[in-house]
């Protein structure tokens, strides 16, 4: 019963959050290894129902809402080089490298083209929570890390498209590019324009958390019209964040889809990626997985680091902006199910790369305090020796 399973998700995941604080590590961890300890690959008290999905969407998408409506747009147009170099160096190296992993376990060209591109898939949800945690949402580095998720989710998209029409699939590259094209032209008029416009009509009406519910309803269009573009949703409602936090009514709404997202939605949306994982067959694989996870790992964290230090930060700070963009997330698990549709990657192949995303998943949170923490004692030395 769904009622139940929310209500033990909730408790579980605030209890292992807390305990994951109090052992030193992000609270996101400890919700994400929660979820694997209720879901079928342990307890079994929860399972991956339909219903929990759409939960868990809604989890995601308002998750990157909050992180829009909390960025500095300042700041992101100071960080437009370094998220472009973050997000091009971290496509490359996981894409060439992917590839040439791929021939050597005697994948096809194609095949292997497709499971690099696959590896250079990124989703931040994850990461910014964590940046959220450690208080660097609004610093250069998460306007970096954020910039950087967008640059790379449009190029991967768009790189899949030009595979897939090589491939066979039914594609049209040039429709593609067009769709995502005019999503951004219509995000931009409708950030211009009509969100400002929106939130001033719902303000004066007669009900109950009206700015609220414009809020939300923006939120949610973006995220359906990115979706319908074949951008992420959650680059829409992160469009969308930003757009209301250029208005006046920036801290109503964020602080109400705070309360109302990390009580519900948020919590399910983590736990629900360790419920999900599936450790079935995991021995006869085992090589293949650990290889794949470290390759996804490294050349994520190497590829991030890299365009970051290229853009002016110290190696403290880059290795932290290419920690968060490790974790693939539900990017990485759309597109395998596209390759296993379209026979670019085997039934083996596909449930290695799922538990793969996993780990990436997993390895984020724990990777980003240590290099963050690392960043915070460098940035204190000059002041400390100042004070002696």
């Amino acid at each position: 019963m769904i009622v139940f399973q929310l209500a033990l998700i909730l408790l579980a995941s605030k209890i292992a959050g807390d305990i994951s604080v109090r052992l030193g590590q992000p609270s996101v961890l400890g919700k994400l290894l929660i979820g694997i300890v209720l879901g079928p690959t342990v307890l079994g008290l929860v399972t991956d129902t339909e219903i929990l999905k759409e939960i868990s969407q809604i989890g995601v998408i308002l998750l990157m809402f909050i992180a829009g409506l909390e960025t500095d747009l300042d700041e992101f147009k100071r960080t437009g080089k370094a998220s472009t170099f973050v997000g091009v160096a971290g496509i490359l190296a996981p894409l060439t490298l992917g590839y040439l992993a791929g021939t050597a376990i005697g994948m096809s060209p194609m095949e292997a083209v497709f499971l690099g591109l696959l590896l250079s898939a990124t989703s931040v949800s994850i990461s910014v929570q964590a940046l959220k945690e450690l208080g660097r949402l609004k610093s250069k580095e998460g306007a970096t890390i954020l910039g950087a998720a967008v640059i790379d989710d449009v190029l991967v998209i768009l790189a899949l498209a030009f595979v897939m029409s090589f491939a066979g699939g039914d594609v049209n590259l040039g429709m593609v590019i067009v769709k995502k094209a005019v999503f951004f032209a219509v995000a931009l008029l409708l950030s211009w324009k009509v969100v400002p416009w929106v939130l001033k009509r719902f303000a004066p009406l007669q009900v109950t958390e009206s700015v609220v519910s414009a809020g939300l309803i923006i939120c949610f269009t973006f995220a359906y019209l990115a979706d319908y573009a074949g951008v992420a949703a959650i680059i829409g409602s992160y469009i969308a964040g930003v757009a209301i936090s250029l208005t006046p009514y920036k801290h109503e709404v964020c602080e109400k889809v705070e309360t109302l997202s990390y009580s519900v939605f948020v919590p399910v949306f983590f736990t629900s990626i360790g419920v999900t994982a599936s450790f079935a067959g995991i021995g006869e694989h085992l090589g293949l997985i650990v290889g794949l996870s470290i390759l996804a790992i490294l050349t994520k964290l190497v590829g991030g680091a890299l365009g970051a230090k290229l853009s002016g930060f110290t190696w403290s700070s880059s290795l932290g902006i290419g920690a968060a963009m490790v974790s693939r997330g539900e990017v990485a698990l759309i597109i395998a199910s596209i390759g296993l549709d379209t026979r670019l990657l085997t039934e083996d192949m596909f449930a290695a790369v799922v538990v793969v995303v996993l780990v990436t998943t997993l390895v984020t949170p724990p990777l980003m305090k240590l290099f963050f923490a690392q960043q915070k004692k460098e940035a204190e030395r000059p002041v400390l020796k100042q004070e002696a």
